[in-house]
Protein backbone atom coordinates (compact mmCIF):
# COMPACT_ATOMS: atom_id res chain seq x y z
CA UNK A 1 0.00 0.00 0.00
CA UNK A 2 1.00 3.54 -0.73
CA UNK A 3 0.24 6.88 0.11
CA UNK A 4 0.83 10.20 -1.70
CA UNK A 5 -0.26 14.15 -0.96
CA UNK A 6 -0.73 16.75 -3.33
CA UNK A 7 -1.22 20.36 -2.12
CA UNK A 8 -4.19 22.56 -4.53
CA UNK A 9 -6.62 25.09 -3.28
CA UNK A 10 -10.53 25.05 -3.54
CA UNK A 11 -12.90 28.48 -3.61
CA UNK A 12 -15.61 29.41 -1.45
CA UNK A 13 -16.55 33.25 -2.71
CA UNK A 14 -13.56 35.35 -2.63
CA UNK A 15 -11.43 32.98 -0.21
CA UNK A 16 -9.16 29.87 -1.46
CA UNK A 17 -8.58 27.43 1.28
CA UNK A 18 -6.32 24.93 1.38
CA UNK A 19 -6.96 21.39 0.15
CA UNK A 20 -4.74 18.00 0.17
CA UNK A 21 -4.86 15.23 -2.29
CA UNK A 22 -4.27 12.09 -0.63
CA UNK A 23 -3.80 9.50 -3.55
CA UNK A 24 -3.63 6.23 -1.75
CA UNK A 25 -3.19 2.83 -3.86
CA UNK A 26 -4.09 -0.60 -2.31
CA UNK A 27 -4.47 -4.33 -3.42
CA UNK A 28 -8.42 -5.67 -3.75
CA UNK A 29 -10.76 -5.28 -6.64
CA UNK A 30 -9.51 -2.77 -9.43
CA UNK A 31 -11.63 0.72 -8.91
CA UNK A 32 -11.12 4.47 -8.53
CA UNK A 33 -12.85 6.02 -5.62
CA UNK A 34 -13.01 10.04 -5.47
CA UNK A 35 -14.30 11.11 -1.66
CA UNK A 36 -13.97 14.12 0.46
CA UNK A 37 -17.46 16.33 -0.71
CA UNK A 38 -16.93 16.45 -4.17
CA UNK A 39 -19.34 17.47 -6.59
CA UNK A 40 -20.12 15.80 -10.19
CA UNK A 41 -17.52 18.04 -12.28
CA UNK A 42 -15.12 16.70 -9.59
CA UNK A 43 -15.85 13.31 -9.97
CA UNK A 44 -15.95 13.05 -13.76
CA UNK A 45 -12.29 13.28 -13.06
CA UNK A 46 -11.48 10.18 -12.91
CA UNK A 47 -12.21 9.69 -16.42
CA UNK A 48 -10.43 11.83 -17.59
CA UNK A 49 -7.64 11.88 -15.35
CA UNK A 50 -7.25 8.09 -16.57
CA UNK A 51 -7.56 9.02 -20.02
CA UNK A 52 -4.78 11.88 -19.75
CA UNK A 53 -2.10 9.57 -18.26
CA UNK A 54 -2.55 6.97 -20.61
CA UNK A 55 -2.41 9.16 -23.35
CA UNK A 56 0.85 10.61 -22.15
CA UNK A 57 2.42 7.55 -22.10
CA UNK A 58 2.39 7.27 -18.20
CA UNK A 59 1.58 4.51 -16.32
CA UNK A 60 -2.12 4.07 -14.82
CA UNK A 61 -2.32 1.44 -12.07
CA UNK A 62 -4.95 -0.70 -13.80
CA UNK A 63 -5.03 -3.80 -10.83
CA UNK A 64 -5.30 -1.27 -8.21
CA UNK A 65 -7.08 -0.20 -5.53
CA UNK A 66 -7.22 3.82 -6.19
CA UNK A 67 -8.81 6.42 -3.61
CA UNK A 68 -8.36 9.65 -3.59
CA UNK A 69 -9.86 12.13 -0.90
CA UNK A 70 -10.00 15.82 -1.01
CA UNK A 71 -9.17 16.89 2.59
CA UNK A 72 -10.85 18.50 4.43
CA UNK A 73 -13.75 16.51 3.78
CA UNK A 74 -16.33 19.35 5.04
CA UNK A 75 -15.23 21.39 2.17
CA UNK A 76 -17.44 21.31 -0.93
CA UNK A 77 -15.30 20.97 -4.17
CA UNK A 78 -16.03 21.93 -7.50
CA UNK A 79 -14.45 22.54 -10.79
CA UNK A 80 -11.74 20.55 -12.44
CA UNK A 81 -8.97 22.23 -11.16
CA UNK A 82 -8.18 18.99 -9.08
CA UNK A 83 -7.46 16.90 -12.66
CA UNK A 84 -3.84 18.13 -12.40
CA UNK A 85 -2.92 16.83 -8.42
CA UNK A 86 -5.00 14.29 -8.96
CA UNK A 87 -3.10 12.84 -11.63
CA UNK A 88 0.17 13.76 -9.82
CA UNK A 89 -0.99 11.93 -6.68
CA UNK A 90 -1.46 8.65 -8.76
CA UNK A 91 1.82 9.03 -10.58
CA UNK A 92 3.41 9.54 -6.71
CA UNK A 93 2.08 6.45 -5.00
CA UNK A 94 2.34 4.41 -8.07
CA UNK A 95 6.48 5.57 -8.18
CA UNK A 96 6.68 7.35 -11.32
CA UNK A 97 7.12 10.58 -9.43
CA UNK A 98 9.12 11.38 -6.46
CA UNK A 99 6.74 12.18 -3.28
CA UNK A 100 8.81 14.35 -1.30
CA UNK A 101 9.40 17.11 -4.17
CA UNK A 102 5.56 17.74 -4.52
CA UNK A 103 5.74 19.14 -1.42
CA UNK A 104 7.47 22.32 -2.73
CA UNK A 105 4.40 23.18 -5.12
CA UNK A 106 0.93 23.80 -5.32
CA UNK A 107 -1.66 22.38 -8.30
CA UNK A 108 -4.27 23.53 -10.57
CA UNK A 109 -5.38 22.66 -13.44
CA UNK A 110 -8.01 21.08 -15.93
CA UNK A 111 -6.82 17.94 -18.07
CA UNK A 112 -8.02 17.47 -21.55
CA UNK A 113 -8.14 13.35 -22.56
CA UNK A 114 -4.74 14.24 -24.64
CA UNK A 115 -3.10 15.33 -21.38
CA UNK A 116 -3.31 18.72 -21.67
CA UNK A 117 -3.84 21.50 -19.21
CA UNK A 118 -7.19 24.21 -19.19
CA UNK A 119 -7.49 26.91 -17.74
CA UNK A 120 -9.42 26.99 -14.22
CA UNK A 121 -11.46 29.92 -12.89
CA UNK A 122 -10.14 31.63 -9.92
CA UNK A 123 -6.46 31.44 -10.59
CA UNK A 124 -6.01 35.16 -8.87
CA UNK A 125 -7.94 34.45 -5.69
CA UNK A 126 -5.62 30.81 -5.34
CA UNK A 127 -2.10 32.83 -5.86
CA UNK A 128 -3.59 35.91 -3.43
CA UNK A 129 -4.02 33.09 -0.55
CA UNK A 130 -0.80 31.34 -1.51
CA UNK A 131 0.77 34.74 -1.14
CA UNK A 132 -0.88 34.66 2.67
CA UNK A 133 0.25 31.59 3.05
CA UNK A 134 3.63 32.29 2.14
CA UNK A 135 3.94 34.95 4.64
CA UNK A 136 3.20 33.14 7.63
CA UNK A 137 5.04 29.89 7.25
CA UNK A 138 8.19 29.21 6.42
CA UNK A 139 8.43 26.61 3.72
CA UNK A 140 7.51 28.53 0.54
CA UNK A 141 5.44 26.87 -2.16
CA UNK A 142 5.34 27.93 -5.81
CA UNK A 143 2.09 27.85 -7.58
CA UNK A 144 1.89 25.71 -11.04
CA UNK A 145 -1.14 26.79 -13.15
CA UNK A 146 -2.34 26.12 -16.68
CA UNK A 147 -0.33 28.38 -19.22
CA UNK A 148 -4.17 30.68 -19.85
CA UNK A 149 -4.28 31.28 -15.57
CA UNK A 150 -0.14 31.97 -14.91
CA UNK A 151 -0.13 35.25 -16.27
CA UNK A 152 -3.22 36.51 -14.15
CA UNK A 153 -1.56 35.06 -10.85
CA UNK A 154 2.10 36.87 -11.96
CA UNK A 155 0.46 39.95 -10.82
CA UNK A 156 0.44 38.95 -7.64
CA UNK A 157 3.62 40.43 -6.04
CA UNK A 158 6.15 38.24 -3.71
CA UNK A 159 4.55 34.94 -5.25
CA UNK A 160 6.51 32.49 -7.65
CA UNK A 161 4.13 30.88 -10.12
CA UNK A 162 5.00 28.45 -12.83
CA UNK A 163 2.87 28.07 -16.41
CA UNK A 164 2.55 24.48 -17.47
CA UNK A 165 0.95 23.48 -21.16
CA UNK A 166 0.86 19.41 -20.52
CA UNK A 167 0.82 17.02 -17.82
CA UNK A 168 3.94 15.78 -19.00
CA UNK A 169 5.52 19.29 -18.74
CA UNK A 170 5.04 19.09 -14.82
CA UNK A 171 5.95 15.05 -14.47
CA UNK A 172 9.39 16.07 -16.68
CA UNK A 173 9.71 19.22 -14.50
CA UNK A 174 9.48 17.32 -11.31
CA UNK A 175 11.43 14.27 -12.22
CA UNK A 176 14.19 17.29 -12.98
CA UNK A 177 14.24 18.70 -9.56
CA UNK A 178 14.60 15.11 -8.45
CA UNK A 179 17.37 14.03 -10.16
CA UNK A 180 18.84 18.00 -9.22
CA UNK A 181 18.26 17.75 -5.47
CA UNK A 182 20.21 14.06 -5.64
CA UNK A 183 23.11 15.78 -7.11
CA UNK A 184 23.35 18.57 -5.30
CA UNK A 185 22.43 21.19 -7.88
CA UNK A 186 20.16 24.23 -7.66
CA UNK A 187 16.63 22.15 -8.16
CA UNK A 188 14.40 25.69 -9.11
CA UNK A 189 16.67 25.97 -11.88
CA UNK A 190 16.39 22.65 -13.20
CA UNK A 191 12.71 23.04 -13.61
CA UNK A 192 12.93 25.80 -15.52
CA UNK A 193 13.12 23.85 -19.34
CA UNK A 194 9.79 22.52 -18.53
CA UNK A 195 7.69 24.81 -16.64
CA UNK A 196 8.62 28.57 -16.96
CA UNK A 197 8.45 31.16 -14.48
CA UNK A 198 5.21 33.17 -15.22
CA UNK A 199 5.10 36.98 -15.97
CA UNK A 200 2.81 39.44 -16.03
CA UNK A 201 1.98 40.12 -19.36
CA UNK A 202 2.64 43.98 -19.55
CA UNK A 203 0.90 44.94 -23.03
CA UNK A 204 -2.31 46.57 -22.36
CA UNK A 205 -4.46 47.36 -25.19
CA UNK A 206 -6.26 50.72 -25.30
CA UNK A 207 -9.58 51.48 -25.74
CA UNK A 208 -10.94 54.30 -27.48
CA UNK A 209 -11.84 57.18 -25.11
CA UNK A 210 -14.84 58.43 -25.17
CA UNK A 211 -14.52 61.72 -24.37
CA UNK A 212 -16.51 64.59 -22.17
CA UNK A 213 -16.35 67.87 -24.75
CA UNK A 214 -18.43 65.10 -27.11
CA UNK A 215 -21.60 65.74 -24.88
CA UNK A 216 -22.81 69.64 -26.25
CA UNK A 217 -24.99 71.48 -23.47
CA UNK A 218 -25.60 69.76 -20.40
CA UNK A 219 -23.56 71.88 -18.13
CA UNK A 220 -25.62 70.94 -14.93
CA UNK A 221 -25.41 67.58 -15.65
CA UNK A 222 -21.48 67.40 -16.28
CA UNK A 223 -20.72 69.28 -13.26
CA UNK A 224 -22.51 66.64 -11.00
CA UNK A 225 -20.82 64.11 -12.82
CA UNK A 226 -17.44 65.76 -11.65
CA UNK A 227 -18.70 65.90 -8.17
CA UNK A 228 -19.73 62.67 -8.34
CA UNK A 229 -16.02 61.16 -9.46
CA UNK A 230 -14.33 63.40 -7.39
CA UNK A 231 -16.26 61.70 -3.81
CA UNK A 232 -17.42 58.26 -5.24
CA UNK A 233 -21.19 59.58 -5.43
CA UNK A 234 -23.29 57.65 -6.93
CA UNK A 235 -25.79 59.59 -9.17
CA UNK A 236 -29.40 59.02 -10.90
CA UNK A 237 -29.70 61.05 -14.24
CA UNK A 238 -33.38 61.91 -14.88
CA UNK A 239 -34.47 63.20 -18.16
CA UNK A 240 -36.35 62.98 -21.95
CA UNK A 241 -35.28 59.94 -24.04
CA UNK A 242 -32.69 61.75 -26.33
CA UNK A 243 -30.89 64.07 -23.96
CA UNK A 244 -27.77 62.57 -23.57
CA UNK A 245 -28.23 60.60 -20.14
CA UNK A 246 -25.98 57.48 -21.71
CA UNK A 247 -23.61 59.48 -23.37
CA UNK A 248 -22.90 61.34 -20.00
CA UNK A 249 -22.93 58.11 -18.26
CA UNK A 250 -20.57 56.23 -21.18
CA UNK A 251 -17.74 58.95 -20.58
CA UNK A 252 -17.68 58.33 -16.70
CA UNK A 253 -14.74 55.96 -16.47
CA UNK A 254 -13.20 59.08 -18.65
CA UNK A 255 -13.18 60.88 -15.42
CA UNK A 256 -11.95 58.52 -12.82
CA UNK A 257 -8.15 57.86 -12.04
CA UNK A 258 -6.38 54.07 -12.62
CA UNK A 259 -6.76 52.20 -10.13
CA UNK A 260 -4.00 51.35 -7.55
CA UNK A 261 -2.14 47.76 -7.54
CA UNK A 262 -4.36 46.60 -4.61
CA UNK A 263 -7.26 48.10 -5.90
CA UNK A 264 -6.36 45.99 -9.56
CA UNK A 265 -5.53 42.58 -7.52
CA UNK A 266 -9.11 42.96 -5.75
CA UNK A 267 -10.59 43.79 -8.62
CA UNK A 268 -9.27 40.71 -11.12
CA UNK A 269 -9.74 38.47 -8.47
CA UNK A 270 -13.15 38.96 -8.46
CA UNK A 271 -13.66 38.90 -11.91
CA UNK A 272 -11.22 36.18 -12.55
CA UNK A 273 -13.72 34.11 -10.73
CA UNK A 274 -16.45 34.71 -12.90
CA UNK A 275 -13.56 33.61 -15.52
CA UNK A 276 -14.36 37.49 -16.68
CA UNK A 277 -10.94 38.48 -16.22
CA UNK A 278 -8.60 40.07 -19.09
CA UNK A 279 -4.87 40.76 -18.20
CA UNK A 280 -4.75 43.24 -21.29
CA UNK A 281 -6.82 45.50 -18.98
CA UNK A 282 -4.85 45.08 -15.88
CA UNK A 283 -5.53 48.44 -13.54
CA UNK A 284 -8.55 49.74 -15.84
CA UNK A 285 -12.07 50.08 -13.96
CA UNK A 286 -14.32 47.72 -15.70
CA UNK A 287 -17.97 49.49 -16.35
CA UNK A 288 -20.75 46.81 -16.21
CA UNK A 289 -24.21 47.50 -17.76
CA UNK A 290 -26.40 44.48 -17.38
CA UNK A 291 -29.89 44.40 -18.94
CA UNK A 292 -33.09 46.08 -17.20
CA UNK A 293 -34.52 42.24 -17.40
CA UNK A 294 -31.44 40.96 -15.19
CA UNK A 295 -32.76 38.92 -11.76
CA UNK A 296 -31.99 40.05 -8.45
CA UNK A 297 -29.79 37.06 -8.55
CA UNK A 298 -27.53 38.18 -11.29
CA UNK A 299 -27.44 41.53 -9.56
CA UNK A 300 -25.66 40.74 -6.47
CA UNK A 301 -24.78 36.68 -7.19
CA UNK A 302 -25.79 33.52 -6.00
CA UNK A 303 -26.05 29.87 -7.05
CA UNK A 304 -24.49 26.46 -5.94
CA UNK A 305 -21.73 27.29 -5.28
CA UNK A 306 -21.99 31.17 -4.89
CA UNK A 307 -20.68 32.68 -8.20
CA UNK A 308 -20.48 36.72 -7.92
CA UNK A 309 -23.00 38.84 -9.33
CA UNK A 310 -22.92 42.20 -11.19
CA UNK A 311 -22.40 44.53 -8.12
CA UNK A 312 -19.38 42.43 -7.25
CA UNK A 313 -17.98 42.21 -10.93
CA UNK A 314 -18.51 46.33 -10.83
CA UNK A 315 -15.84 46.17 -7.76
CA UNK A 316 -13.63 49.50 -7.84
CA UNK A 317 -15.34 50.46 -11.27
CA UNK A 318 -18.71 51.54 -12.34
CA UNK A 319 -22.70 49.60 -12.45
CA UNK A 320 -24.11 51.54 -14.97
CA UNK A 321 -28.20 50.81 -15.00
CA UNK A 322 -29.93 52.35 -17.48
CA UNK A 323 -33.85 52.32 -17.41
CA UNK A 324 -33.64 52.16 -13.86
CA UNK A 325 -37.61 51.55 -13.23
CA UNK A 326 -37.79 48.71 -15.66
CA UNK A 327 -35.50 46.62 -13.87
CA UNK A 328 -37.58 43.95 -11.47
CA UNK A 329 -38.09 45.45 -8.01
CA UNK A 330 -36.29 42.32 -5.91
CA UNK A 331 -33.30 43.18 -8.25
CA UNK A 332 -33.21 47.21 -6.76
CA UNK A 333 -34.07 46.51 -3.36
CA UNK A 334 -31.30 43.85 -3.17
CA UNK A 335 -28.77 46.73 -4.10
CA UNK A 336 -29.57 49.27 -0.46
CA UNK A 337 -27.63 47.12 1.56
CA UNK A 338 -24.53 46.73 -0.58
CA UNK A 339 -24.89 50.12 -1.50
CA UNK A 340 -23.86 51.21 2.27
CA UNK A 341 -21.25 48.50 3.03
CA UNK A 342 -19.68 47.77 -0.18
CA UNK A 343 -19.80 43.96 0.60
CA UNK A 344 -22.64 41.11 -0.42
CA UNK A 345 -22.77 38.16 1.51
CA UNK A 346 -25.07 35.16 -0.13
CA UNK A 347 -26.45 33.25 2.51
CA UNK A 348 -27.68 29.41 1.72
CA UNK A 349 -28.57 26.45 3.78
CA UNK A 350 -25.12 24.71 3.09
CA UNK A 351 -22.63 27.03 2.49
CA UNK A 352 -22.22 31.34 2.51
CA UNK A 353 -19.85 33.63 0.68
CA UNK A 354 -19.11 37.05 0.96
CA UNK A 355 -17.73 39.49 -2.06
CA UNK A 356 -16.57 42.56 -2.24
CA UNK A 357 -18.60 45.52 -3.79
CA UNK A 358 -17.41 48.55 -3.23
CA UNK A 359 -18.87 49.88 -6.96
CA UNK A 360 -20.32 53.21 -7.74
CA UNK A 361 -23.55 53.60 -9.04
CA UNK A 362 -24.48 55.61 -12.07
CA UNK A 363 -27.90 55.13 -13.05
CA UNK A 364 -30.40 56.30 -16.18
CA UNK A 365 -34.55 57.12 -16.14
CA UNK A 366 -36.99 58.56 -17.94
CA UNK A 367 -39.06 60.93 -15.84
CA UNK A 368 -43.00 59.46 -16.90
CA UNK A 369 -43.80 56.31 -18.78
CA UNK A 370 -43.79 58.41 -22.76
CA UNK A 371 -40.56 60.02 -21.27
CA UNK A 372 -41.28 63.13 -21.91
CA UNK A 373 -42.11 65.04 -18.58
CA UNK A 374 -40.78 68.46 -18.41
CA UNK A 375 -39.83 67.94 -22.26
CA UNK A 376 -40.06 71.96 -23.84
CA UNK A 377 -40.35 70.03 -27.56
CA UNK A 378 -42.94 67.50 -26.74
CA UNK A 379 -45.63 67.18 -24.14
CA UNK A 380 -46.36 64.42 -21.85
CA UNK A 381 -49.40 61.92 -22.11
CA UNK A 382 -49.23 60.76 -18.74
CA UNK A 383 -51.79 61.29 -16.13
CA UNK A 384 -50.93 62.61 -12.68
CA UNK A 385 -51.91 58.92 -11.78
CA UNK A 386 -49.38 57.00 -14.15
CA UNK A 387 -46.31 59.55 -13.26
CA UNK A 388 -46.74 58.54 -9.51
CA UNK A 389 -47.24 55.12 -10.16
CA UNK A 390 -44.10 55.37 -12.93
CA UNK A 391 -41.45 56.60 -10.46
CA UNK A 392 -42.87 54.63 -7.24
CA UNK A 393 -40.92 51.77 -9.02
CA UNK A 394 -37.83 53.27 -7.16
CA UNK A 395 -38.28 52.56 -3.41
CA UNK A 396 -37.68 55.84 -1.07
CA UNK A 397 -34.73 53.56 0.88
CA UNK A 398 -33.58 53.05 -2.80
CA UNK A 399 -33.45 56.96 -3.34
CA UNK A 400 -32.33 58.23 -0.04
CA UNK A 401 -28.62 55.94 -0.66
CA UNK A 402 -28.20 57.41 -4.03
CA UNK A 403 -26.06 60.51 -3.49
CA UNK A 404 -27.12 62.94 -6.35
CA UNK A 405 -30.56 62.98 -8.38
CA UNK A 406 -29.72 65.19 -11.46
CA UNK A 407 -32.43 66.41 -14.14
CA UNK A 408 -30.82 66.28 -17.62
CA UNK A 409 -32.97 68.69 -19.63
CA UNK A 410 -33.95 68.42 -23.49
CA UNK A 411 -31.99 70.56 -25.81
CA UNK A 412 -33.31 71.63 -28.97
CA UNK A 413 -31.07 71.04 -31.79
CA UNK A 414 -30.71 74.79 -32.41
CA UNK A 415 -29.51 75.32 -28.91
CA UNK A 416 -27.15 72.41 -29.35
CA UNK A 417 -25.67 73.60 -32.18
CA UNK A 418 -25.02 76.81 -30.77
CA UNK A 419 -23.75 75.31 -27.39
CA UNK A 420 -20.04 75.84 -26.78
CA UNK A 421 -17.32 72.74 -26.33
CA UNK A 422 -17.09 72.00 -22.77
CA UNK A 423 -14.42 70.37 -20.88
CA UNK A 424 -12.51 67.75 -22.24
CA UNK A 425 -12.27 64.14 -20.28
CA UNK A 426 -8.68 65.27 -19.46
CA UNK A 427 -9.45 68.74 -18.16
CA UNK A 428 -12.24 67.14 -15.68
CA UNK A 429 -9.67 64.18 -14.85
CA UNK A 430 -7.17 66.28 -13.79
CA UNK A 431 -9.67 68.07 -11.53
CA UNK A 432 -11.11 65.27 -9.86
CA UNK A 433 -7.54 63.78 -9.17
CA UNK A 434 -6.72 66.61 -7.41
CA UNK A 435 -9.88 66.60 -5.34
CA UNK A 436 -9.59 63.11 -4.83
CA UNK A 437 -5.72 63.28 -3.37
CA UNK A 438 -6.82 66.01 -0.60
CA UNK A 439 -9.48 63.35 0.23
CA UNK A 440 -6.89 60.39 1.08
CA UNK A 441 -5.03 62.78 2.29
CA UNK A 442 -6.75 64.19 4.60
CA UNK A 443 -8.92 61.32 6.08
CA UNK A 444 -7.24 57.79 3.25
CA UNK A 445 -10.34 57.49 1.85
CA UNK A 446 -13.30 58.95 -0.44
CA UNK A 447 -15.68 61.29 0.89
CA UNK A 448 -18.35 58.87 -0.47
CA UNK A 449 -16.65 56.20 2.13
CA UNK A 450 -16.95 58.34 5.41
CA UNK A 451 -19.18 56.94 8.33
CA UNK A 452 -21.20 58.55 10.67
CA UNK A 453 -18.69 58.62 13.31
CA UNK A 454 -15.53 60.81 10.69
CA UNK A 455 -18.23 63.11 9.56
CA UNK A 456 -18.08 65.24 12.37
CA UNK A 457 -14.54 65.90 12.04
CA UNK A 458 -13.96 65.20 8.19
CA UNK A 459 -17.40 67.39 7.18
CA UNK A 460 -17.71 69.64 9.76
CA UNK A 461 -19.35 72.60 8.13
CA UNK A 462 -19.01 76.71 8.79
CA UNK A 463 -21.64 77.71 11.52
CA UNK A 464 -23.39 79.62 8.49
CA UNK A 465 -23.43 76.24 6.25
CA UNK A 466 -24.57 74.45 9.15
CA UNK A 467 -27.41 77.03 9.75
CA UNK A 468 -29.02 76.32 5.98
CA UNK A 469 -28.54 73.36 6.18
CA UNK A 470 -30.55 72.47 8.98
CA UNK A 471 -33.03 74.76 8.05
CA UNK A 472 -33.07 72.84 4.25
CA UNK A 473 -33.74 69.65 5.94
CA UNK A 474 -36.63 70.52 7.91
CA UNK A 475 -38.31 72.06 4.80
CA UNK A 476 -37.69 69.37 2.51
CA UNK A 477 -37.89 66.46 5.35
CA UNK A 478 -34.74 64.53 5.40
CA UNK A 479 -33.76 61.50 7.09
CA UNK A 480 -30.71 61.01 8.46
CA UNK A 481 -29.26 59.20 5.82
CA UNK A 482 -29.82 62.08 3.45
CA UNK A 483 -28.49 64.61 5.83
CA UNK A 484 -25.16 62.96 5.75
CA UNK A 485 -24.96 62.31 1.86
CA UNK A 486 -25.62 65.93 1.52
CA UNK A 487 -22.63 66.42 3.94
CA UNK A 488 -20.57 64.29 2.31
CA UNK A 489 -21.65 65.71 -1.44
CA UNK A 490 -20.80 69.18 0.15
CA UNK A 491 -17.15 68.46 1.43
CA UNK A 492 -16.60 66.90 -1.98
CA UNK A 493 -17.49 70.27 -4.00
CA UNK A 494 -15.31 71.96 -1.22
CA UNK A 495 -12.73 69.33 -2.38
CA UNK A 496 -12.76 70.05 -6.01
CA UNK A 497 -12.42 74.25 -4.88
CA UNK A 498 -9.32 73.68 -3.00
CA UNK A 499 -11.50 74.68 0.22
CA UNK A 500 -10.14 73.47 3.42
CA UNK A 501 -13.85 74.37 4.72
CA UNK A 502 -17.41 73.25 3.81
CA UNK A 503 -18.99 76.92 2.57
CA UNK A 504 -22.91 78.06 2.38
CA UNK A 505 -22.05 78.25 -1.19
CA UNK A 506 -20.52 74.12 -1.32
CA UNK A 507 -24.14 73.41 0.73
CA UNK A 508 -26.27 75.05 -1.52
CA UNK A 509 -24.68 72.98 -4.88
CA UNK A 510 -24.71 70.31 -2.74
CA UNK A 511 -28.19 70.42 -2.01
CA UNK A 512 -29.49 71.56 -5.87
CA UNK A 513 -27.93 68.10 -6.57
CA UNK A 514 -30.32 66.33 -4.74
CA UNK A 515 -33.47 67.88 -6.10
CA UNK A 516 -36.83 65.26 -6.14
CA UNK A 517 -38.28 63.71 -9.22
CA UNK A 518 -39.77 65.82 -11.74
CA UNK A 519 -43.26 66.21 -10.86
CA UNK A 520 -43.65 64.84 -7.15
Amino acid sequence: MSLALVHSRALVGLAAPEVTVEVQLANGLPSFTLVGLAETEVKESRERVRAALQQSGLGFPHNKRITVNLAPADLPKEGGRYDLPIALGILAASGQIDGPVLEHYEFAGELSLAGELRPVRGALAMAVALRRRSARVDVERELVLPAANAAEAARVPELKARSARHLLDVVQALQARTLAETHGCAAPEAVDDFLPRAQADAHRTEAAQLDLADVRGQTSAKRALEVAAAGGHSILLVGPPGTGKSMLAQRFASLLPGLGEEEALESAAVLSLAGKFDNTRWARRVTRAPHHSASAVAMVGGGSPPRPGEISLAHHGILFLDELPEFPRLALEALREPLESGRVTISRAARHAEFPARFQLIAAMNPCPCGHLGDRSRPCRCTGEAVSRYQARLSGPLLDRIDLRVEVLSVTPQELAAAPQGASSAEVASRVASARQRQHDRQGKLNAELVAAELDQQCKPSDAASAFMQNASARLGWSSRSYHRVLRVARSIADLAGSDAIDTLHVAEAIQLRRALPGT
